[in-house]
């Protein structure tokens, strides 16, 4: 089980999602979940490295010749750097990872990095970091991670449930044109909750 302050912690995560203008709770934990797996990529490269050392065995780093796409790395740059590294370079470089045809390649191949703006994401890089901190502090770390994780869906179930998923933009502009309002006129939201629950039976 996740202590308070964890939640509480990925509470103000997805606040911040929220309050930067990523409201879908899809959107939200998929992107969350990109940004962990970048940071825990280069965790597990960092401790490879280490165990190579001591076991003298040889390691590869995935990053070899790109270090300036690792966490510890660009976290340090400006928020516009940060933003232009992980757009630009980070994101590719994961989807590529172990080639054009592997893994990596096949199920992120739709993926997109939605995170709107320099100053979100290096607040989400704060947060984040902190979160992790929080975690490595108790006994059974793996257990806590997959605790977390059930977390986060839970809040997607939660969101589905309380209707805070999101009318697509598209959705929105075909209501207005539809409703066709003018300077002057009085509506009901009655009529606007009856239109959406009418277009959702016909879609």
């Amino acid at each position: 089980m996740i202590t308070g302050e964890l939640k509480n912690k990925v509470d103000k995560i997805w606040e911040i999602f929220w309050t930067g203008g990523l409201a879908n709770p899809l959107d939200v934990i998929e992107q969350l979940t990109y940004l962990m797996f970048v940071r825990d990529l280069d965790q597990i490269d960092q401790t490879r490295q280490r165990e190579s050392l001591m076991l003298s065995i040889p390691h590869k780093s995935v990053f070899q010749g790109k270090e300036q796409l690792k966490w510890s790395i660009f976290i340090h740059k400006s928020a516009e750097d940060m933003y232009k590294i992980m757009q630009a370079e980070v994101f590719p470089f994961i989807k590529q990872l172990n080639g054009n045809s592997g893994t990596y390649a096949k199920y992120m191949a739709d993926a997109i990095f939605k995170v709107p703006t320099p100053q979100l994401l290096e607040r989400l890089v704060t947060e984040l970091d902190e979160l992790y901190t929080q975690i490595d502090k108790m006994p059974d770390k793996q257990d806590a991670r997959g605790d977390l994780y059930e977390y986060m869906l839970s809040k997607l179930a939660q969101a589905g449930t309380n209707g805070q998923f999101r009318t697509p933009r598209h959705i929105i502009r075909m209501m207005v044109e539809l409703m066709d309002l003018q300077p002057g006129d009085t509506i009901c939201e009655r009529i606007i909750l009856d239109f959406v629950q009418c277009w959702g039976q016909c879609a």
